[in-house]
């Protein structure tokens, strides 16, 4: 209540600090956690983040039914589609509890999130909401259509 209101001839809504903490910073953040989710659900199934380079032509070969993880496992066209999807799923999930965390982390930008509070029922609707909307995505058959696969 002590803060003057802001000038609508020189203060703007969006402005370069906006921008940068906005994409420089928290779209940068998220996209890390996307590809790192990415990353370990392809080393935990035997593929090295150094064997994926390159490997795009072999991997969408469908009459390749040989190809070899770090362990040397053999992979299927159709494992490794399944192994595809399943990261997109993962990426997906991921990029959705970052933006949780930023939301958050927006909301109590002073004060503890203990302080403050969870009392704005329309923000806890809408990350419910986001919550069972990716569930959604992720868990029923119009998943498969989108290039996604179970968690």
């Amino acid at each position: 209540m002590l803060r003057l209101p802001r000038d609508p001839q020189k203060d703007r809504l969006v402005n370069e600090r906006l921008i940068s903490v906005s994409y420089g910073q928290i779209g940068m953040i998220q996209a890390s956690a996307g590809f790192f989710v990415y990353f370990v659900i392809m080393a935990e199934n035997g593929f090295r983040p150094s064997t994926l380079l390159g490997i795009r032509k072999n991997w969408d070969d469908l009459t390749n039914e040989s190809v070899e993880d770090s362990y040397g496992q053999q992979w299927s066209y159709i494992d490794r589609k399944i192994l595809e999807y399943t990261c997109h799923s993962a990426f997906f999930v991921s990029i959705v509890i970052v933006q949780w965390a930023d939301v958050i982390i927006c909301k109590t930008r002073k004060l503890s999130v203990f302080t403050q509070g969870m009392n704005n029922w329309v923000l806890n609707t809408g990350i419910m909401f986001e919550t069972a909307l990716a569930a959604f995505m992720c868990y029923t058959p119009v998943s498969t259509k989108l290039s996604e696969y179970t968690l």
